[in-house]
Protein backbone atom coordinates (compact mmCIF):
# COMPACT_ATOMS: atom_id res chain seq x y z
CA UNK A 1 0.00 0.00 0.00
CA UNK A 2 1.44 3.53 -1.02
CA UNK A 3 -0.36 5.48 1.67
CA UNK A 4 1.37 2.88 4.44
CA UNK A 5 4.77 2.85 3.00
CA UNK A 6 4.30 7.03 2.77
CA UNK A 7 3.66 6.94 6.63
CA UNK A 8 6.37 4.25 7.84
CA UNK A 9 8.44 6.41 5.51
CA UNK A 10 7.84 9.40 7.26
CA UNK A 11 8.06 7.96 10.40
CA UNK A 12 11.28 6.54 9.86
CA UNK A 13 12.38 10.03 8.80
CA UNK A 14 11.21 12.10 12.27
CA UNK A 15 12.52 9.18 14.15
CA UNK A 16 15.92 10.00 13.01
CA UNK A 17 16.04 13.27 13.22
CA UNK A 18 14.55 12.77 16.97
CA UNK A 19 17.50 10.66 17.87
CA UNK A 20 20.06 13.22 15.68
CA UNK A 21 18.53 15.91 18.13
CA UNK A 22 18.86 13.55 21.23
CA UNK A 23 22.37 11.69 20.93
CA UNK A 24 24.33 14.95 18.98
CA UNK A 25 24.79 16.74 22.73
CA UNK A 26 25.90 13.00 24.28
CA UNK A 27 28.55 12.63 21.68
CA UNK A 28 30.33 16.26 22.47
CA UNK A 29 32.97 15.54 25.10
CA UNK A 30 34.71 18.78 24.83
CA UNK A 31 34.54 20.83 28.20
CA UNK A 32 36.17 24.34 26.98
CA UNK A 33 33.15 27.35 27.53
CA UNK A 34 32.42 27.12 23.61
CA UNK A 35 31.84 23.93 23.68
CA UNK A 36 30.04 23.43 26.94
CA UNK A 37 27.30 26.31 26.01
CA UNK A 38 27.05 24.58 22.65
CA UNK A 39 25.58 21.34 24.42
CA UNK A 40 23.88 23.65 26.63
CA UNK A 41 22.56 24.99 23.47
CA UNK A 42 21.77 21.82 22.04
CA UNK A 43 20.03 20.36 25.08
CA UNK A 44 17.61 23.62 25.35
CA UNK A 45 16.79 23.39 21.65
CA UNK A 46 15.90 19.42 21.36
CA UNK A 47 13.48 19.64 24.15
CA UNK A 48 10.72 21.08 22.47
CA UNK A 49 11.79 20.37 19.17
CA UNK A 50 11.56 16.39 20.26
CA UNK A 51 8.32 17.55 21.73
CA UNK A 52 6.76 18.53 18.36
CA UNK A 53 8.23 15.96 16.48
CA UNK A 54 6.30 13.82 18.72
CA UNK A 55 3.49 15.38 18.87
CA UNK A 56 3.26 15.34 14.69
CA UNK A 57 3.92 11.73 14.85
CA UNK A 58 1.45 11.02 16.90
CA UNK A 59 -1.02 13.40 14.90
CA UNK A 60 -0.21 11.21 11.39
CA UNK A 61 -0.47 8.30 13.05
CA UNK A 62 -4.05 9.04 14.81
CA UNK A 63 -4.95 9.86 11.36
CA UNK A 64 -3.76 7.28 9.55
CA UNK A 65 -5.14 4.68 12.10
CA UNK A 66 -9.20 6.31 11.81
CA UNK A 67 -8.83 7.28 7.72
CA UNK A 68 -7.15 3.49 6.75
CA UNK A 69 -10.06 2.14 5.21
CA UNK A 70 -10.85 5.45 3.58
CA UNK A 71 -7.78 5.89 2.45
CA UNK A 72 -7.15 2.71 0.93
CA UNK A 73 -9.88 2.61 -1.05
CA UNK A 74 -8.95 5.40 -2.64
CA UNK A 75 -6.01 4.57 -3.95
CA UNK A 76 -7.49 1.03 -4.70
CA UNK A 77 -10.32 3.23 -7.17
CA UNK A 78 -12.73 0.48 -5.67
CA UNK A 79 -15.54 3.02 -5.91
CA UNK A 80 -18.43 0.55 -5.67
CA UNK A 81 -16.68 -0.42 -2.16
CA UNK A 82 -15.82 3.51 -1.38
CA UNK A 83 -19.47 4.08 -2.19
CA UNK A 84 -20.67 1.41 0.25
CA UNK A 85 -18.07 2.48 2.91
CA UNK A 86 -19.32 6.56 2.58
CA UNK A 87 -23.22 5.57 2.87
CA UNK A 88 -22.52 3.86 5.81
CA UNK A 89 -20.87 7.03 7.32
CA UNK A 90 -23.19 9.20 5.99
CA UNK A 91 -26.67 7.85 6.00
CA UNK A 92 -26.35 5.28 8.79
CA UNK A 93 -24.05 7.41 11.15
CA UNK A 94 -25.49 10.70 9.93
CA UNK A 95 -22.45 12.10 9.31
CA UNK A 96 -23.23 14.93 6.66
CA UNK A 97 -19.34 16.86 6.64
CA UNK A 98 -18.33 18.08 3.20
CA UNK A 99 -15.32 15.95 2.64
CA UNK A 100 -17.29 12.61 2.77
CA UNK A 101 -20.53 14.31 0.76
CA UNK A 102 -18.02 15.18 -2.06
CA UNK A 103 -16.57 11.28 -2.44
CA UNK A 104 -19.63 10.19 -2.42
CA UNK A 105 -20.79 12.26 -5.23
CA UNK A 106 -17.56 11.40 -6.96
CA UNK A 107 -17.72 7.81 -6.77
CA UNK A 108 -21.72 8.10 -7.73
CA UNK A 109 -20.31 10.11 -10.71
CA UNK A 110 -17.39 7.63 -11.90
CA UNK A 111 -19.63 4.73 -11.55
CA UNK A 112 -22.41 6.50 -13.60
CA UNK A 113 -24.97 6.62 -10.76
CA UNK A 114 -26.28 9.81 -11.62
CA UNK A 115 -29.92 9.06 -9.44
CA UNK A 116 -27.29 8.17 -6.35
CA UNK A 117 -26.17 11.67 -6.79
CA UNK A 118 -29.74 13.10 -6.89
CA UNK A 119 -30.50 11.16 -3.74
CA UNK A 120 -27.58 12.67 -2.17
CA UNK A 121 -28.36 15.56 -3.31
CA UNK A 122 -31.90 15.65 -1.67
CA UNK A 123 -31.18 13.92 1.70
CA UNK A 124 -27.85 16.06 2.19
CA UNK A 125 -30.51 19.57 1.43
CA UNK A 126 -32.50 18.31 4.28
CA UNK A 127 -29.26 17.38 6.84
CA UNK A 128 -26.82 19.88 5.57
CA UNK A 129 -27.94 22.38 2.86
CA UNK A 130 -24.74 24.02 2.92
CA UNK A 131 -22.87 21.50 1.41
CA UNK A 132 -25.30 21.49 -2.10
CA UNK A 133 -23.97 24.89 -2.12
CA UNK A 134 -19.83 23.57 -1.49
CA UNK A 135 -20.47 20.57 -3.54
CA UNK A 136 -22.69 22.76 -6.62
CA UNK A 137 -20.39 21.82 -9.74
CA UNK A 138 -20.79 18.04 -8.73
CA UNK A 139 -24.16 17.82 -8.11
CA UNK A 140 -24.49 20.04 -11.04
CA UNK A 141 -22.63 17.52 -13.52
CA UNK A 142 -24.74 14.72 -12.27
CA UNK A 143 -27.78 16.54 -14.20
CA UNK A 144 -25.66 17.25 -17.34
CA UNK A 145 -24.15 13.83 -17.30
CA UNK A 146 -27.45 12.16 -17.16
CA UNK A 147 -28.70 14.12 -19.74
CA UNK A 148 -30.92 16.61 -17.68
CA UNK A 149 -29.73 19.54 -19.52
CA UNK A 150 -32.59 21.77 -19.40
CA UNK A 151 -32.76 20.82 -15.04
CA UNK A 152 -28.92 20.86 -14.90
CA UNK A 153 -29.15 25.09 -16.67
CA UNK A 154 -31.86 25.63 -13.81
CA UNK A 155 -29.96 24.28 -10.78
CA UNK A 156 -26.62 26.23 -11.87
CA UNK A 157 -28.43 29.20 -12.53
CA UNK A 158 -30.55 29.01 -9.11
CA UNK A 159 -26.27 29.08 -7.29
CA UNK A 160 -25.37 31.57 -9.24
CA UNK A 161 -28.20 33.99 -8.07
CA UNK A 162 -27.37 32.51 -4.31
CA UNK A 163 -23.50 33.19 -5.50
CA UNK A 164 -23.94 36.50 -6.71
CA UNK A 165 -22.16 38.50 -5.27
CA UNK A 166 -19.26 36.05 -4.98
CA UNK A 167 -16.46 36.30 -7.27
CA UNK A 168 -13.30 33.03 -8.04
CA UNK A 169 -13.00 29.85 -9.64
CA UNK A 170 -15.97 28.36 -8.28
CA UNK A 171 -18.40 30.61 -9.79
CA UNK A 172 -16.57 31.17 -12.47
CA UNK A 173 -17.03 27.62 -12.93
CA UNK A 174 -20.89 27.63 -12.52
CA UNK A 175 -21.39 30.01 -15.12
CA UNK A 176 -19.64 28.29 -17.20
CA UNK A 177 -21.60 25.39 -16.80
CA UNK A 178 -24.87 27.45 -16.98
CA UNK A 179 -24.02 28.24 -20.44
CA UNK A 180 -22.83 24.70 -21.37
CA UNK A 181 -26.22 23.17 -20.25
CA UNK A 182 -27.94 25.79 -22.22
CA UNK A 183 -25.94 24.86 -25.12
CA UNK A 184 -26.39 21.09 -24.71
CA UNK A 185 -30.04 22.11 -24.50
CA UNK A 186 -29.93 23.82 -27.80
CA UNK A 187 -30.93 27.32 -26.22
CA UNK A 188 -28.21 28.85 -27.96
CA UNK A 189 -29.22 32.17 -27.57
CA UNK A 190 -28.98 31.64 -24.01
CA UNK A 191 -25.33 30.41 -23.67
CA UNK A 192 -23.68 32.91 -26.09
CA UNK A 193 -23.99 35.95 -23.76
CA UNK A 194 -22.54 33.52 -21.39
CA UNK A 195 -19.37 32.17 -23.41
CA UNK A 196 -18.92 36.01 -24.38
CA UNK A 197 -18.68 37.50 -21.40
CA UNK A 198 -16.35 34.47 -20.10
CA UNK A 199 -14.06 34.85 -23.03
CA UNK A 200 -13.38 38.39 -23.00
CA UNK A 201 -13.62 38.93 -19.19
CA UNK A 202 -12.56 35.94 -16.72
CA UNK A 203 -8.81 35.54 -15.13
CA UNK A 204 -9.17 31.40 -15.78
CA UNK A 205 -7.18 31.01 -18.61
CA UNK A 206 -8.52 27.82 -19.22
CA UNK A 207 -11.97 29.00 -18.88
CA UNK A 208 -11.37 31.71 -21.68
CA UNK A 209 -10.26 29.03 -23.90
CA UNK A 210 -12.79 26.52 -24.05
CA UNK A 211 -15.45 29.58 -23.64
CA UNK A 212 -13.53 31.29 -26.73
CA UNK A 213 -13.28 27.87 -28.85
CA UNK A 214 -17.25 27.24 -28.01
CA UNK A 215 -17.77 30.62 -29.68
CA UNK A 216 -16.33 29.69 -32.44
CA UNK A 217 -18.01 26.52 -32.92
CA UNK A 218 -21.18 25.59 -31.83
CA UNK A 219 -22.43 29.01 -31.02
CA UNK A 220 -20.98 30.53 -34.61
CA UNK A 221 -22.88 27.82 -36.69
CA UNK A 222 -25.72 28.13 -34.64
CA UNK A 223 -25.90 32.35 -34.97
CA UNK A 224 -27.40 34.68 -37.62
CA UNK A 225 -24.06 36.63 -36.70
CA UNK A 226 -21.44 33.83 -37.07
CA UNK A 227 -18.55 36.46 -37.81
CA UNK A 228 -19.06 38.72 -34.80
CA UNK A 229 -18.89 35.36 -32.52
CA UNK A 230 -15.49 34.52 -34.66
CA UNK A 231 -14.22 37.64 -34.08
CA UNK A 232 -15.12 37.50 -30.33
CA UNK A 233 -13.44 34.24 -30.06
CA UNK A 234 -10.32 35.10 -32.48
CA UNK A 235 -9.38 38.20 -29.93
CA UNK A 236 -9.77 36.22 -26.80
CA UNK A 237 -7.89 33.25 -28.35
CA UNK A 238 -4.81 35.45 -28.86
CA UNK A 239 -4.88 36.75 -25.14
CA UNK A 240 -4.74 33.14 -24.27
CA UNK A 241 -1.79 32.77 -26.96
CA UNK A 242 -0.35 35.50 -25.09
CA UNK A 243 -0.22 34.11 -21.76
CA UNK A 244 0.72 30.34 -22.68
CA UNK A 245 2.94 29.92 -25.53
CA UNK A 246 2.23 26.49 -26.42
CA UNK A 247 0.59 22.89 -26.04
CA UNK A 248 2.93 21.97 -23.34
CA UNK A 249 1.82 24.93 -21.26
CA UNK A 250 -1.78 24.83 -21.89
CA UNK A 251 -1.59 20.55 -20.59
CA UNK A 252 0.35 22.03 -17.26
CA UNK A 253 -2.57 24.29 -16.88
CA UNK A 254 -5.11 21.38 -17.66
CA UNK A 255 -2.90 18.91 -15.43
CA UNK A 256 -3.48 21.47 -12.38
CA UNK A 257 -6.61 21.26 -11.95
CA UNK A 258 -7.31 18.04 -13.76
CA UNK A 259 -8.04 16.02 -10.46
CA UNK A 260 -11.60 18.01 -10.36
CA UNK A 261 -14.76 16.31 -11.22
CA UNK A 262 -15.88 19.01 -13.31
CA UNK A 263 -12.90 19.58 -14.93
CA UNK A 264 -12.79 15.79 -16.20
CA UNK A 265 -16.31 15.31 -17.02
CA UNK A 266 -15.61 18.22 -19.95
CA UNK A 267 -12.13 16.88 -20.59
CA UNK A 268 -13.10 15.79 -24.60
CA UNK A 269 -13.78 19.56 -25.04
CA UNK A 270 -10.71 21.06 -23.16
CA UNK A 271 -8.28 18.34 -25.24
CA UNK A 272 -10.35 20.11 -28.62
CA UNK A 273 -9.76 23.32 -26.95
CA UNK A 274 -5.83 23.14 -26.96
CA UNK A 275 -5.69 21.97 -30.68
CA UNK A 276 -8.29 24.96 -31.77
CA UNK A 277 -6.29 27.68 -29.62
CA UNK A 278 -2.64 26.21 -30.88
CA UNK A 279 -3.23 25.46 -34.89
CA UNK A 280 -1.49 27.26 -37.10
Amino acid sequence: MKFKYLIIAFSIIIVLIVLVMVLTPLFITDTNDSMFGLVSSLRHISLPLLLIMILLLGFMGIFFFFNYRLLSLLEREDWPALAYYLEQKIYVKGRYNARFVKLLASSYLVTSDYRSVLQLESKTMLARPSLIDKNALIFGAARVLSGNHTEAAAFFNTRLEKNRNKTGSKTTWLNWFYGFSQLLAGNYAMAQPVFTSLANSSHDVVVVGISAYFLDTFIAKNSDTPEKHKADAKEARLSVVKSIKNPQEWNKEIFEIGGEVHVAIIRKYIDEAGEWLFSS
